[in-house]
């Protein structure tokens, strides 16, 4: 017998969805990851779907941050003095770092408008611990 993750149902451990609710048996539900980096941002949009929201909140954040980062420099670059040497191939990482850590950002925010019917504006420690709060008195 195999117990249903959503409804909580008995049911045969041969069939591949729940008879009360419908919900699959065999696949797992997304569960908090002990550490979230950035360079999980790099990972298909499967894997990324497997990540609790909370985990995507955060890597959010930090794609948000590197993105920034990445901006910054490409304008600092755009912005240097007339007749300065700046390598082309600089520029182009710039732009390109740029670009990746947007589309990732986009993968991330839609992924939480799927869930969370909204991208949130800004992910904040306020908005994390609040989150938080919810799934600790669930």
């Amino acid at each position: 017998m195999m117990k249903c993750s959503y409804c909580d149902s008995e049911n045969n451990s041969m069939e591949k969805a729940c008879s009360v609710c419908g919900a699959p048996l065999h696949t797992k539900r997304p569960q908090l990851k002990e550490y979230v980096s950035l360079q999980d941002s790099a990972l298909s949009f499967q894997e990324l779907q497997r990540f609790h929201t909370y985990d995507l909140l955060i890597l959010l954040r930090l794609v948000r941050e590197e993105r920034s980062k990445s901006y910054n420099l490409m304008r600092t670059v755009q912005k240097a003095p007339e007749g300065a040497e700046i390598d082309k191939s600089v520029i182009e990482f710039g732009e390109s770092e740029y670009r990746l850590y947007t589309a990732r950002m986009k993968l991330i925010e839609g992924l939480l408008v799927d869930r969370m019917g909204y991208k949130p504006k800004r992910v904040d420690d306020k908005l994390l611990a609040a989150l938080k709060h919810r799934m600790d008195s669930k």
